[in-house]
């Protein structure tokens, strides 16, 4: 995958929202207003921050020591780094950006959730 699909398949879940709030150089994708992505487009090798149940991000972390990290500048309890351009199957990948959406989109009130979908 590269930084494109990975911007458009952020884009493509619902109530999904592009924004540059920490400059021109990190894409942010929020749900209700809360981010579930950030992805940086100065660095040399592209990658996005997924939120990530805190138990699920140790196991990534472990079994995919080259690709997956604690997150860059983010609460790395809850946050992991993800190295899309070092060949992860995209539909893994997918199922990473799937599972931040979710914890995201379930964390908004009933209210939010229905306006949202």
């Amino acid at each position: 995958m590269n930084i494109e699909s990975v911007r458009l398949y952020c884009l493509q879940l619902k109530g999904s929202e592009e924004s540059l709030p920490f400059g021109p150089e990190n894409l942010v994708y929020k749900v209700g207003g809360k981010i579930f992505a950030i992805s940086g487009l100065d660095e040399e090798e592209c990658s996005v921050n997924l939120k990530c149940d805190p138990e699920r991000a140790i196991e990534l972390r472990e079994l995919h020591p080259d690709h997956i990290y604690p997150g860059y500048h983010m609460n790395k309890k809850h946050w992991n780094t993800v190295f899309f351009e070092r060949g992860l199957p995209e539909k893994f990948l997918r199922e990473l950006i799937d599972h931040s959406y979710t914890l995201v989109f379930e964390s908004l009130s009933s209210k939010l959730k229905q306006e949202l979908i």
